[in-house]
């Protein structure tokens, strides 16, 4: 019997920076705890990412680590970009020795390349990647990991297992219709009329703000209510209309699980961990894919489209009357949102977390 056997594996996990990569971490570590109950998980991070919070308040210890940013064009970063990964790699080795980690499971981001660099050579190392298309700290890991998994396939890693994106068990175990009620009335909406939940990432988005608030009349006279946090950098104001269905409007919602339950449709980002959710709770979605970057937000829900579970529309062409002509008419069709929430549910991997963690365990052990 191994040394981790006998006192239970030290798993850590690097995921730092967005909730894209924070949450696949948290689930996998409640997996692992699952499954392993004298483990124990440690998450890496840095100052600045989500992880400050998000992981203490899931009840992880959370070592920070400096942040090692890829940047993308050539300029004076890339030239300090190797100081930076030294200085990274050395002070991650310091924590992996302090903690007496037994493997390193990397989701990708900043704090996860030098956790990589740190453990080759040291310690086994997984890696998940939950995007369309990887990112260069995976596509590094990848190359030195014992295992490699991926939300989907042809991600640009070679030999990756397809096993869906990790999942938090409020998300997978969620029952909609059965929360719906004390859902609508958590966030004041009106407790029967079809209700359509906005969000464009822990930020908001513009594009969707201006295009969803530009529409709630129409919205209004439709007899649609609407929940839509707009971000808390941002304002939304919007007239209530009398006798229509409230339009509740919120900087952030703490709650998503509340969220999904209150809504019959959703429109929103594709973000990968966004697509994984939506689908994985049956919700109809309406996607807009960021239309910055490599393209790989449209990329995430094609999948989920093609199955017939969402429609993807451009940033661009998103306007006050695309929610006129095609939203108010999915939101009134009780017909097409259950069909529409059977395909989006068919498309999940619901049982990620516990592959993964199986995954890991099986790496320790050997």
């Amino acid at each position: 019997m191994s040394e981790a056997s006998r006192r239970g594996p030290c798993v850590v996990v690097a995921g730092g920076g967005t909730a894209g990569h924070i949450e696949p971490a948290l689930a996998l570590a409640d997996a692992v705890m699952r499954q392993r109950p004298d483990a124990r998980v440690v998450a890496l991070g840095t100052e600045r990412g989500l992880e400050r919070t998000i992981v203490p308040a899931r009840g992880y210890p959370l070592e920070l680590i400096p942040p090692v940013p890829m940047p993308r064009k050539p300029n004076a970063d890339l030239l300090r970009l190797p100081f930076k990964v030294r200085a990274a790699v050395k002070i991650t080795r310091e924590v992996l020795d302090r903690v007496d980690a037994d493997v390193v499971v990397g989701f990708g981001g900043y704090v996860a390349l030098p956790a990589y660099l740190a453990a080759r050579g040291r310690l086994p190392i997984v890696v998940h990647e939950s995007n369309a298309r990887a990112g260069v700290a995976n596509k590094i890991g990848a190359r030195m990991a014992d295992r490699v998994a991926a939300a989907v396939p042809d991600s640009g890693l070679a030999k990756a297992d397809v096993i869906g994106i990790p999942l938090r068990t409020s998300i997978i175990e969620l029952n909609r219709p059965a929360l719906r009620a004390a859902a609508r009335a958590h966030f004041g909406l009106h407790p029967t009329a079809p209700t359509l939940l906005v969000f464009g990432g822990s930020q908001g988005a513009r594009s969707i703000n201006t295009a969803v608030s530009g529409a709630a009349r129409a919205l209004a006279d439709a007899r649609i209510g609407v929940l839509h946090a707009h971000g808390p950098k941002n304002t939304l104001a919007v007239q209530d209309v009398a006798g229509a269905p409230p339009y509740v409007a919120v900087p952030y919602l703490e709650r998503m699980d509340l969220a999904y339950a209150a809504a019959d449709a959703v429109l929103c980002r594709s973000g990968a961990m966004t697509v994984a959710e939506v689908s994985a709770v049956g919700l109809p979605a309406v996607f807009v894919p960021l239309p910055h970057g490599n393209g790989e937000q449209a990329l995430n829900g094609k999948p989920v489209v093609d199955a017939g579970g969402a429609v993807l529309v451009d940033d661009a062409d998103l306007q006050p009357s695309t929610i006129s002509e095609l939203v108010i008419p999915l939101l009134t069709d009780p017909g097409r949102l259950s069909a529409m929430s059977a395909a989006a549910r068919g498309t999940g991997h619901r049982e990620a977390a516990d592959v993964l963690a199986r995954m890991v365990l099986e790496v320790v052990d050997k």
